[in-house]
């Protein structure tokens, strides 16, 4: 196949229905199937949805088994280096599938192709990829793919951010009683160690009535638990300004009657306000569970992750919310073995867990990311002195979690019942502090609110009964 650069802009029905028309053709079985496996955070799988709901309209079904698939698209994740390697691996594996079957195509989207020295990667080493492109170009898939089925090329489209926030682009969501909604896009905080703000680009907030009607749509469909998505959502609003700032936004979402739950991430501590808290206070669907990353709990590496906080002002925050939400469940990210850090330093992050005592930790061993200042700084300590200080800040937030999950046991918690366990005989829900809980329980249940008295805890997982609604 020979190679273009395209530049597409826009999505129109009529490339919809001429490629519903060529898959017809192309397809091994009797409706073209579509592959579709995301890496990495919510967004992107609010991306994925995205692209499914296109792929839909173009007459794809779905399937699981990439061995079945007319088209197999990775949405990929740039955080960190474990993710990117398994891309590769995952992609690597499918040079015998496309050589037994020659018109499957292979696509790549996500932040990972903006990376220049990946693009270039593919283009070398896996010529069997037909089609690579960047999120900003997510509405332009259905053309990027009509180049590439119709000019037999291989299509790269990566770059072009307009600062405009794409409206309007068909959705098939994943889950039946849990949704994601993005409210903004990009990040404008340039942390040292963090690729986001060049491979999603800066930061774009969502008309706040967009959003309104969104919210309204997911909650009259029934769906009772709905994220409200953004690398830095507390930054809402700020550009351009349409007057609502992120927690002036959450008061118009919590207006909307009905029966549900509204969580939020990521919040950054540097944006997190006294409004915002206050705000989930005193709502009525707002979870009282606050993702507050803080990364590391030494002011000298937080200011070389330029982060804009430090330690006093973190738990300021904390304390705060705690005094406003005594119930808050708090989960942060942490990064170990930043460069530079020494072990006296990693002991404050170690203490930050303990004071603060969090529900549920993301915990991380630094990855270096190509461009990122972080990546050019000295970094003496070994990886396997860096493994021993991640097995020993486990160590403490799992103790830390244990006397959490002890202390819950014999309280009543309000759980959305999202599944059923078969091979246990439980249903299986999230309480607001998004802890989940194990019980038995008729499977007709699942997507209600159900109370549920805790009667055991194990490891992160606790255990209870359903309490009989009053009156029976």
């Amino acid at each position: 196949m020979s190679e273009s650069l395209f530049s597409a802009a826009g999505t129109d029905r009529q490339t919809i229905e001429q490629l519903r028309q060529i898959f017809k053709t192309r397809k091994r079985g009797e409706v073209p199937l579509a592959f579709v496996h995301t890496y990495g955070c919510q967004q992107n799988v609010a991306d994925s949805e995205h692209i499914q709901g296109m792929l839909l309209q173009m007459g794809f079904a779905f399937t699981q088994d990439a061995e079945q698939a007319d088209l197999i698209l990775f949405n990929t994740c740039a955080i960190r280096e474990h993710a990117e390697d398994r891309v590769f691996g995952n992609v690597g594996a499918l040079k015998n599938l496309k050589r037994r079957c020659p018109e499957v195509l292979i696509a790549l989207c996500g932040c990972m192709m903006e990376q220049e020295h990946v693009a270039e990667r593919i283009k070398k080493s896996y010529p069997y990829v037909s089609l690579v492109f960047g999120p900003h170009q997510i509405p332009n898939f259905p053309k990027l793919l009509f180049t590439c089925v119709t000019q037999h090329e291989r299509v790269f489209a990566r770059g072009g951010e307009t600062g405009e926030v794409p409206e309007g682009l068909p959705i098939r969501r994943e889950g039946r009683f849990k949704a994601w909604l993005s409210v903004m896009y990009g990040c404008d905080n340039f942390c040292s160690y963090c690729i986001v703000p060049y491979v999603r680009g800066r930061e774009r907030s969502r008309n706040p009535q967009a959003v309104l009607s969104e919210f309204r749509g997911l909650v009259e469909a029934g769906y009772k638990d709905i994220t409200l998505l953004g690398q830095n959502v507390n930054s809402y609003g700020k550009k351009p300004d349409y007057g609502v700032n992120f927690a002036q936004l959450l008061r118009m979402l919590d207006e909307v009657p009905g029966d549900y739950r509204i969580r939020f991430m990521t919040s950054h501590p540097k944006d997190c306000t006294r409004e915002l808290l206050d705000t989930m206070a005193g709502s009525t669907h707002i979870a009282h569970h606050l993702h507050l990353p803080f990364q590391s709990g030494n002011d000298r590496i937080l200011k070389e992750m330029n982060r804009h906080y430090d330690r006093a002002k973190y738990l300021e925050l904390v304390s705060y919310a705690r005094r406003v939400m005594p119930d808050i469940s708090l989960t942060s990210d942490v990064i170990v073995g930043f460069p530079g850090e020494t072990y006296e330093e990693f002991l404050d992050t170690v203490s930050l867990i303990q004071e603060v005592e969090f529900t549920s930790l993301f915990t991380f061993i630094y990855s270096p990311r190509r461009g990122t200042r972080a990546a050019s700084m000295p970094d003496p300590v070994p990886a396997k002195e860096k493994s021993r200080w991640f097995q020993e800040l486990c160590k403490a937030q799992e103790a830390v979690a244990a006397r959490r999950c002890a202390a819950a046991v014999g309280t009543v918690q309000r759980v959305l019942v999202e599944e059923e366990i078969p091979k246990k005989g439980l249903l299986t829900g999230r309480t607001g502090g998004n802890v989940v809980v194990d019980f038995p329980g008729d499977p007709a249940l699942c997507g209600t609110f159900q109370h549920v008295r805790i009667t055991n805890a194990r490891n992160w997982i606790l255990t209870g009964e359903l309490v009989p609604p009053a009156g029976d």
